[in-house]
């Protein structure tokens, strides 16, 4: 289900597909209907740190939603994003970035939350909470799950160890939004862990779900074309990651109100 992502309606994928000579390619499928309909995207993001004592709990949900991969009609794409701020008080994150702190503060700030804090996960750019409760995440999913959004076809071209090529297609976005939406790229690794040797989680081994390694923008999706973003892009792997647990997201997101309006994901290596 995770190999291809993003899908959302048969019908319009069968317009782009004709448009754009885009064929299925190794890895790539659909995702499939149900009784309940087509899955539809929906990204949790999950901002939590190795040095905070209440984040484990929270990583092991968001690993547990990325497992599951359907939360009702929604097919869950997971981010799991490692804040900086808690590196000096005794455990330096190896997976932390100031890059990832900076995305939390614009969320805090448009949510109208003093300050940032983990463990916080944030269902499509739309609602914000503590990110270890349970309820709160499937009940924001499932809401996220009905809003109106962009179709997003993710295919994979070719690639080697140290690069992966991708075309994107963004069809149409939803009439309810009037401005252009930015295009981010971004890749996730699952399967990483640390042993933890200070600070408020020494002594524990920490196991995580889908780690951002890298986030980029890489275009504009515009506003009242049937085809808002068509593009092949490069992605650069870096030798450490391991090729057989990543995955390629694309999140179309408005960049005032920061909901996500579509979102894909690809596994590079099967």
């Amino acid at each position: 289900m995770k190999n291809v992502v993003a899908v959302f309606g048969f019908f319009g994928l069968a317009i782009l597909w004709f448009i754009f000579g885009i064929r299925h390619t190794q890895g790539t499928q659909a995702v499939n209907a149900d009784a309940g309909g087509t899955a539809r995207p929906v990204v949790v993001e999950l901002f939590t740190s190795e040095g905070c004592s209440s984040c484990p709990p929270a990583d092991a949900l968001l690993a547990r939603l990325d497992d599951q991969e359907r939360v009702g009609n929604a097919e869950v794409i997971a981010l799991e994003e490692h804040v900086d701020y808690w590196d000096q008080l005794g455990w330096r994150d190896p997976f932390s970035g100031a890059q990832w702190t900076a995305r939390q503060q614009e969320y805090a700030s448009l949510f109208g939350n003093e300050g940032v804090y983990t463990p916080q996960m944030v269902v499509d750019g739309r609602a914000e909470f503590v990110g270890s409760s349970q309820g709160k995440a499937k009940s924001a999913i499932v809401e996220a799950a009905v809003q109106p959004k962009a179709e997003v076809v993710l295919t994979g071209l070719d690639g080697s160890a140290e690069k992966a090529h991708i075309r994107i297609v963004v069809a149409k976005l939803p009439s309810v939004t009037t401005r252009d939406a930015q295009v981010w790229l971004a890749v996730t690794e699952t399967g990483l862990h640390s042993n933890v040797r200070a600070g408020e989680n020494s002594g524990q081994d920490l196991h995580h779900a889908a780690v951002v390694r890298s986030l980029r923008k890489v275009g504009d999706a515009k506003v009242g074309k049937d085809v808002a973003y068509s593009a092949e892009q490069e992605v650069r792997l870096d030798s450490t990651w391991k090729q057989e647990n990543l995955r390629v997201v694309v999140l179309v997101q408005d960049p005032k109100s920061r909901h996500i309006l579509g979102a894909a994901s690809l596994r590079l290596k099967q």
